[in-house]
């Protein structure tokens, strides 16, 4: 057998046994002789890799195989004549030859050797094994001549194709590099044809890489290739996934203009593209046009545009296209049929389905299981569940076995009635029903309990599906992140989002923004942000709902630059703002009051083809009104319906407010009448018109509008009704005026309690009116018949013990108890707290024991209240007996409850039992917060163990407890007390450096001590500091420092304090004319000492012992 092996590079001529010359590596001549045909070999070589050929015959020639010129010897001729007798029976032969053969020479030309047989047998695998033999000697020539091969013969081209390509051109990136990479190829001699074009195209919309692929369509176009039909149709169904209906449209445009005549399919794909995206007139367009063109739509075709119309709500529309339809000679399909009957129970129209069905069994299509579930679904959300389980046993009379999706419907018609227990008892079933859950049945279940607030089930069901061996979907996930989300669970959400990860799944961008809404809700705006690059950076393209909530976001942190640069973003991201981000972005301008800004954004809208809707005119109406804009306001009111926009109760209640506020009482009346006219006012028309018609005195307007709110149709009034609004009433009006309104309420019978009487009460003992509040209270209670309530009760003795009126306070305790209201335990805990504060602790006990005789159980307020009060008053053993005796029952222990006995104990010295009463809190489920702290600081501060002191500082904040501005203080002020001034210095900073503001306290403490401590320089430099912060020093601070500056000899700089804080108006007392008299005496001057002390007496103030002790003697 003869083989004559070409190169493209080189040419050889030799002759081997086929069966042997890729096994052998060293053979006999003679074997071969009649191979040869008489041809010489005396100077044959068989080489390493098992060739064998006559080095003396090489001609360094062109081949003529893929368009080169191929010249053979005389010699050859006959040989090439030979060549179809070789037989190569498959590409798996072809691969292990070439496997075998360690030279690239050899490979190429056996490669080339076969692809020159009359039958194909190469195959993707065996290019792409010689693309890489050939990209590892960096042979880009002949890789050109292996890839125009394989487009010659049609050979499919795929990603490994291409990336062996980029690698040898030295492309970085991959196959996303494509549009970059043609140029390279071109340069390089890979000339693609339509075929290569098309493939690479759909090879890259099958990556997921739509926006390259437009790319290289572009540059195939503008190279005079002409796409396929399928390519367009391929890229309208990429880009109509990502809703960009003007790309599709463009394509549909450009096809038609190369003199490609769309199809039905075309058609269709383009309908299905408009249809999603909500742009219905479009899609019929597209159908007239169909019609136009003599390419009528087909049953598909009607299907999908009945799809799109069902799912913009238009359903009238979708049954006209229905009947048209069947009036056509495209009949509608059973697809059709389970089309429309979803559909239409996705929208709850439960009788049209039933009439839909009807027709569908007229038409010959009995129902079937999918139908039938259908059906069931409809009537479940209909609220029909029993309806739906009837339907389920005429269904298995008609012996149609229920499926998976089935059950799952009636489990989530279950949980939409909220009937739990049955839901989990068909779930509990299923297995037996023949049916196994999977994670969609879990999901219902994670759903319901996520949107129920019960996150904990969720997260349990999510665990239990795991553990059943089903692999959670992104929608188990994305339903178990929606509880975790709404409660701000942020570290169960990360669990999940990165078990999510690890597992596999791609998060999708539901995923995202509920990973960014859980950041949200625990304030880390930051994280939520880097979530949207992360998932730009994945491939996960974000929505404009995502886009508006982070916004949104933005704008609530205050991080206004921010949101607007995400806004100016949006464009980048190809997402057009809808209107709810430019209304996201007017709350936003009406919370900082930009009145002009809000308004060139409003106007913006329409030219940018977002019209506003009514919710973007009430807010700017509301930032105009809040702005003093009311008279712009009414222009743009005017303006709602030109914009096809009708005012809600919300734009009159905007408006209403804005004239109130400018106190034009009679339009905003108008306004209200013009109001009732349309709609029905609601309760924040009557909360804001009613302070304003009282303010003015028209108690009898005010009167008719509420009594006609209170009797119109569907409203339902309660306490909290009236309270809010005689409550709002007194910010606007003079009390005594609501009074007069309260009155005529309650006299007319429109309010028949006490609910009108709690607020006025509550505003009189604020304003330390107690005794006029109890005047009122009699006569609403005795001369208007109003019966009074508990709370009415507790309101007034609250403000007659603040007021020190305890005499009738105790009156009204006992009236209480005498007419049948009986007190609850705030009225008792208010009582127990004035004999606690006053050490009456017999009458404290006696009170307490007839709290618990009256039925009335003490809560934890109450026993604090003991414990504190025997604490207060040195009975701290009594305090802890009564502390363990509450234990050894069901009480639950407080910090409050705590901190009197820690405290107690140690001012008695007794540290050691505080602390154990410190480490017992754990125990009892308590933690300490940073009052229990403070609390034992101070106490082993101020006996001197400032090591403890620090110790428990430092313990604090290991515990995650954030220290307060008194922790600071106290632990400052210990260490000063100590002589320890550089620690405490260095607190003083921390405290600066934690975000926490050093008040003149803290300041006072420090200046004190550096002075005592001869650091008058440190001490002046904070005294400075102090005043940098806007704080005013106050007489501690100038005493401090005159006192350190007279010690340190600096007596006129003592002398220039004096004079400031008098400047300051602030009196000096006995100290200050100490400090000074002392500064004059120890420098030697003692007839200032005495001037001092003469403006003392002169001045009203009386000296003390001090005073005497630091005056120089005298002769």
């Amino acid at each position: 057998m003869g083989l004559l092996i070409v190169c493209s590079s080189t040419m050889y001529r030799s002759g081997f046994s086929y069966n042997s010359a890729f096994t052998e590596t060293r053979i006999s001549s003679s074997s071969h002789n009649e191979t040869l045909k008489g041809t010489s070999c005396r100077n044959l070589k068989v080489w390493t890799c098992g060739y064998m050929g006559n080095r003396s015959k090489v001609r360094r020639k062109r081949m003529g195989l893929c368009g080169f010129v191929m010249k053979i010897p005389k010699e050859g001729v006959a040989l090439a004549k030979e060549k179809n007798k070789v037989v190569v029976k498959s590409s798996e032969e072809v691969i292990r030859v070439l496997k075998s053969t360690m030279d690239p020479n050899g490979a190429f030309s056996y490669f080339m050797l076969v692809a020159g047989l009359p039958n194909v047998v190469h195959t993707t695998e065996t290019c792409n094994y010689m693309l890489e033999v050939l990209l590892t000697y960096r042979r880009v020539e002949d890789m050109a001549v292996v890839f125009d091969f394989m487009q010659k013969k049609i050979v499919n081209r795929n990603l490994n194709t291409y990336l062996a390509i980029f690698k040898g051109l030295y492309i970085r990136g991959g196959i996303r590099q494509t549009p970059l990479a043609l140029e390279k190829m071109r340069k390089a001699g890979f000339v693609l044809n339509a075929y290569s074009y098309n493939g690479l195209i759909h090879l890259l919309i099958q990556s997921g890489l739509c926006r390259e692929a437009l790319e290289v369509y572009k540059r195939m176009v503008l190279e005079g290739i002409k796409p396929s039909l399928k390519t367009y149709s391929a890229l309208m169904v990429a880009f109509g996934k990502r809703r960009d209906t003007q790309t599709v449209m463009g394509l549909l445009e450009e096809m038609e203009s190369l003199g490609l005549r769309p199809n039905i399919y075309t058609f269709t794909i383009c309908i299905r593209v408009l249809g999603r995206a909500g742009k219905i007139d479009e899609a019929y367009g597209v159908l007239k046009k169909m019609d136009d063109e003599g390419c009528g739509p087909d049953v598909i075709t009607y299907t999908v545009l009945i799809d799109a119309l069902c799912n913009a709500g238009r359903l009238d529309n979708a049954k006209a296209l229905f009947v048209k339809m069947k009036a056509s000679s495209h009949k509608p399909d059973r697809v059709t049929y389970i089309t429309l009957l979803d559909k239409l129970s996705d929208r709850g129209e439960l009788e049209t389905v039933k009439e839909i069905w009807g027709e569908m069994e007229a038409d010959g299509y009995a129902p079937d299981v999918v139908t039938f579930t259908i059906l069931i679904d409809a009537l479940c959300k209909a609220g029909n569940v029993d309806k739906a389980f009837d339907t389920l046993g005429v269904m298995k009379d008609k012996g149609i076995s229920p499926n998976l999706h089935t059950y799952n419907t009636l489990i989530g018609g279950l949980l939409r009635a909220s009937r739990l227990d049955e839901a989990l008892k068909l779930f509990g079933n299923m297995e037996s029903l023949g049916v196994m859950p999977t994670a969609y049945t879990y999901i219902l279940f994670i759903d319901y309990y996520g949107k129920s607030g019960d996150s904990v089930k969720a997260i349990d069901t999510f665990e239990k599906m795991k553990g059943r061996g089903i692999v959670p979907n992104i929608v188990a996930c994305n339903a178990s992140l929606y509880g975790l989300a709404e409660t701000g669970r942020l570290e169960e959400a990360k669990d999940i989002f990165n078990g999510l990860k690890l597992s596999g799944l791609a998060p999708d961008s539901v995923t995202y923004n509920l990973m960014m809404r859980c950041y949200s809700k625990v304030g880390q705006v930051d994280e939520a942000i880097k979530l949207l690059s992360e998932m730009v950076k994945e491939g996960c393209e974000p929505d404009v709902i995502m886009v508006n909530s982070l916004i949104d976001m933005l704008y609530k942190t205050n991080r206004v630059d921010e949101a607007w640069k995400m806004f100016y973003g949006m464009e980048g991201m190809k997402l057009p703002p809808t209107v709810v981000t430019f209304n996201t972005l007017l709350a936003g301008l009406r919370k900082e009051g930009k009145v002009q800004k809000a308004i060139q954004v409003f106007e913006t809208m329409t030219e940018r083809g977002c019209p506003p809707n009514t919710v973007t005119f009430n807010t700017i109406l509301d930032c105009l009104c809040k702005n003093d804009e009311v008279a712009l306001a009414l222009e743009l009111l005017c303006k709602m319906s030109t914009m096809n926009c009708r005012p809600d109760v919300f734009t009159y209640n905007t408006i209403i407010y804005g004239l109130i506020r400018e106190n034009k009482v009679n339009d905003a009346f108008w306004f209200f009448h013009q109001m009732k006219k349309s709609m029905y006012p609601d309760r924040v028309t009557i909360f804001t018109i009613i302070p304003g018609v009282v303010k003015i005195g028209r108690i009898d307007d005010a009167f008719r509008i509420v009594k006609c709110f209170v009797y119109q149709v569907g409203v339902c009034i309660d306490g909290p009704f009236w309270e809010d609004l005689i409550g709002g009433t007194l910010i606007e009006a003079e009390t005594d005026t609501v009074i007069l309104l309260a009155e005529k309420l309650v006299s007319n019978k429109v309010c028949l309690d006490d609910s009108v009487l709690i607020p006025l009460i509550r505003v009189l003992c604020k304003c330390k009116k107690a005794p006029h509040a109890e005047y009122l209270f009699a006569k609403f209670t005795r001369t208007l018949g109003i019966k009074p309530t508990l709370e009415s009760y507790n309101c007034l003795i609250e403000g007659l013990l603040r007021a020190h009126v305890s005499e009738k306070a105790w009156d009204l305790f006992n009236e209480m108890k005498r007419v049948g209201c009986a007190p609850d335990a705030f009225t008792y805990n208010l009582l127990l707290d004035v004999h606690g504060k006053s050490g009456k602790i017999t009458e404290l006990f006696g009170l307490y024991e007839e709290m618990c005789s009256r039925g009335c159980k003490p809560n934890t307020v109450t026993y604090n209240i003991v414990i504190s009060s025997l604490v207060k008053f040195n009975s701290v053993d009594k305090a802890i007996n009564f502390y363990y005796d509450l234990v050894s029952g069901d009480f639950s222990p407080s910090p409050c409850t705590y901190g009197p006995l820690i405290d107690g104990l140690l001012k008695l010295g007794r540290h050691e039992e505080a602390m154990l009463f410190f480490e017992e809190m754990a125990e009892y489920g308590c933690k300490p917060n940073c009052a229990i702290f403070n609390i034992l600081i101070n106490g082993f501060g101020k006996t001197g163990d400032v090591e403890t002191a620090c110790m428990l500082f430092k313990r604090m904040v290991k515990e995650g407890i954030r220290p307060d501005l008194k922790s600071y203080t106290i632990l400052v002020d210990c260490l000063c007390l100590e002589g320890e001034i550089d620690d405490a210095l260095c607190y003083f900073e921390e405290l600066k450096l934690s975000g926490l503001n050093p008040d003149s306290v803290c300041y006072n403490l420090m200046i004190n001590a550096l002075g005592r401590s001869r650091r008058v320089e440190e001490a002046l430099s904070l005294y400075d500091e102090m005043q940098s912060r806007g704080m005013c020093p106050d007489l501690y601070t100038y005493n401090s420092l005159i006192l350190s500056l007279g010690i340190a000899g600096m007596v006129e700089q003592a002398g220039s304090m004096y004079e400031e804080l008098q400047l300051k108006g602030l009196e000096p007392d006995v100290f200050t004319y100490n400090a000074l008299i002392r500064a004059y005496s120890m420098s030697g001057n003692p007839d200032h000492a005495y001037a001092v002390y003469k403006k003392m007496m002169v001045g009203g103030c009386n000296p003390n012992v001090g005073t005497f002790a630091q005056l120089p003697n005298e002769t």
